[in-house]
C-alpha cells in the first residue's frame, strides 16, 4: 500500500477580499481561499512567493509542480507568470484570512501594477510553507543565537513587513536598534512599536538620497552596540551577477552562536546591504556568524526571485 505524501509547502490560490492603505507607501492585502486554513506561519520574516496575473499570462499558467521553479524556467518568456517574494504579515486559520503587506510605488513592472490595479474578487497564487511543515523552515532569516545581548533590525521599505512581523514575535525583554528608510515621511507610523528598541526611521528626500539614511544610521547605531573586534574578509559579491544573501546557519539549520552581543539583520536594496556588510564585518569586526544580510532587490532591476 503506497502512502501519500503529505503537502508541506505548496501554491494557495488566493482571492482579494479586503485592501487596506495603512501609509502613503503600504497596501496591506487580505486574502481568503478555499484551502488557506492550511496556510503555514512558521514565523518571522518567513518568505512566500507571490504569482501575479497579467495581460498576457494568467496564473493558470504557474507550474505548481514539486519542481515547479524548474518548469517555469523552461517556459518561454512570454508563457511565464511574474512571480515576486514578500512576507507572511498575518495568518487567520480560523477564518482562513492571509495578509501580505505590499509597497505601492509608480507603475515600473508587473507586480506593481497589480498592486495600483487590484480589485475586491481578484486571484493570484501563493507559494508558502503549509501546517504540516515541521522542523526548521529555510525561508526563515531571522535566525538569532538564542541569547542576543542586542539586536539591529534594517532595511529599506521593502523589508519594513518583515522588521514588523520580528518585532511583534520578540519577547519583551529584547533590546536593541531598528533602522528604516521608507519613501514618505507619514510611512513612519507603518511599524508596531517595541519597548526595548529604539527606532531610527526617516524618509528620503528623493531617489538621489537613497540608502543616505539607511546607511548613515546603520554605522550610527552599529559604532555604540558593536563590540570590538577585528575584521574579517568577506568575499565582494558582484550583485549584477551574484546574490547578496548570507544567513548564518549550523548545518541544522539553527542559529551559528549559541550566544552574541550584537545580532544583525539587514535586509533591502542589494547595493547599500553589500556597504553595511563591509562596514559591519570587515570595518569594525562584528562575527559574520550573527550577521545576516539579505539583498531583496538590485536598482534597475525587476527580479523573479
Amino acid at each position: 500500500m503506497t502512502e501519500t505524501a503529505v503537502r508541506t509547502s505548496g501554491f494557495f490560490r488566493a482571492r482579494v477580499s479586503a485592501i487596506t492603505d495603512l501609509t502613503p507607501s503600504f497596501r496591506r492585502f487580505t486574502f481568503t481561499g478555499d484551502d488557506l486554513h492550511e496556510f503555514g506561519d512558521p514565523g518571522f520574516d518567513q518568505r512566500i512567493k507571490v504569482v501575479f496575473p497579467t495581460s498576457s499570462v494568467g496564473v493558470d499558467a504557474m507550474p505548481t509542480d514539486d519542481d515547479w521553479y524548474t518548469a517555469w524556467r523552461e517556459l518561454p518568456d512570454a508563457a511565464r507568470p511574474p512571480f515576486r517574494t514578500y512576507t507572511t504579515r498575518a495568518v487567520r486559520h480560523d477564518v482562513g484570512e492571509v495578509d501580505i503587506d505590499m509597497v505601492s510605488h509608480d507603475v515600473l513592472g508587473p507586480a506593481s501594477a497589480w498592486i495600483e490595479r487590484a480589485a475586491i474578487g481578484d486571484e493570484l497564487l501563493i507559494w508558502a510553507p503549509t501546517t504540516a511543515h515541521t522542523g526548521v523552515s529555510y525561508g526563515i532569516d531571522f535566525v538569532p543565537p538564542a541569547r542576543s545581548e542586542q539586536i539591529l533590525l534594517a532595511g529599506d521599505e521593502t523589508a519594513a513587513p518583515a522588521i514588523a512581523v520580528i518585532l511583534e514575535q520578540l519577547p519583551a525583554d529584547a533590546r536593541g536598534v531598528v533602522v528604516l528608510e521608507v519613501p514618505h515621511i507619514d510611512d513612519a507610523g507603518y511599524l508596531p512599536r517595541h519597548p526595548g528598541f529604539e527606532f531610527r526611521v526617516a524618509a528620503r528626500v528623493d531617489d538621489a538620497d537613497r540608502h543616505r539614511h539607511l546607511v548613515s544610521a546603520v554605522q550610527d547605531a552599529a559604532a555604540s552596540l558593536a563590540p570590538a573586534g577585528r575584521g574579517a574578509d568577506v568575499e565582494e559579491v558582484d550583485i549584477d551577477e551574484g546574490i547578496l544573501w548570507e544567513v548564518p546557519r549550523t548545518a541544522k539549520g539553527g542559529a551559528a552562536l549559541k550566544s552574541a552581543p550584537l545580532y544583525s539583520w539587514l535586509a533591502g536594496e542589494a547595493g547599500a546591504i553589500k556597504a553595511l556588510r563591509r562596514h559591519l564585518v570587515s570595518e569594525l569586526g562584528v562575527d559574520r556568524r550573527a550577521v545576516a544580510f539579505m539583498g531583496y532587490w538590485r536598482l534597475g532591476r525587476a527580479e523573479n526571485a
